[in-house]
């Protein structure tokens, strides 16, 4: 059983939507190993995001002054969210606001033009902004948390090994963007499990440490991690699949 520290750590310091909980069981220690490259972005691209841009498609930059005049743009984790933001620069700032609109792109595009800009000092940074909802029940389950995109994941039993669920023959360690996900796990696993039930914990990570360690972690479960998109997410994409697909 595998005893959660290491992981949970790691990411600390440093197509998902088809999938059906048939059951859940609790996953076993591994040996520490990073990701390559295009392991990281097969594990992110099924995640959409959402950025701000003008009419040809360029992100709306905003320069961070204390450092270096660096550009940023925001990465928004609710379509909901930037949508919001654009009726409030509408208000706000009429000519700027009728110039942008909202692109989804996946979270692993984010990820590679993130990495395209690393290096450079004046570089492209991308912000991720979280919905408000889930980092008040992150605030809530974790008073360690203190910011960043909040990810809800279960653990279990003596050792608090992980709760996974099964899709097809293989087992993955879901991490679950809202926190109303994750309760429908441990809900499973209490009807499976119920006298491991007063065990369960349910633990707060940040996507922006995950990423992190992605890359620089050194712990094999890493790869059987999947992100589970929220609600609205899987909503936006079994809407849009249909016409994705056929382009």
């Amino acid at each position: 059983m595998l005893k959660k520290k290491s992981i949970i750590n790691t990411i600390r310091n440093a197509s998902i939507v088809g999938a059906t909980v048939i059951s859940c069981w609790l996953t076993p220690m591994g040996k520490l190993l990073a990701l390559p490259q295009e392991a990281i972005v097969e594990k992110l691209e099924s995640i959409p995001v959402f950025t701000i841009a003008d009419g040809e498609g360029a992100p709306l930059v905003a320069t961070d002054g204390e450092n270096g005049n660096r550009r940023v743009a925001g990465v928004f984790i609710s379509k909901t969210d930037a949508n919001n933001f654009v009726e409030q620069l509408k208000q706000n700032n009429p000519e700027l606001g009728s110039q942008v609109q909202v692109i989804p792109v996946s979270l692993a595009e984010v990820y590679e033009m993130s990495e395209a800009n690393a290096d450079q000092p004046n570089g492209l940074r991308f912000a991720y902004v979280p919905r408000q909802a889930d980092v008040e029940q992150a605030r809530q389950l974790n008073s360690e948390y203190s910011g960043g995109v909040p990810l809800f994941v279960a653990t279990a039993g003596d050792d608090q090994g992980y709760l996974t669920v099964r899709q097809g023959d293989q087992e993955f360690i879901p991490f679950f963007f809202e926190q109303s996900q994750v309760n429908a796990l441990v809900n499973s696993f209490k009807q499976s499990q119920p006298d491991m039930a007063d065990s369960i914990e349910i633990e707060v990570v940040v996507l922006e440490g995950f990423i992190s360690a992605l890359q620089q972690g050194d712990d094999e479960l890493l790869d059987r991690i999947i992100l589970w998109p929220s609600q609205e997410s899987i909503q936006f994409i079994q809407e849009n699949s249909p016409q994705l697909q056929g382009e």
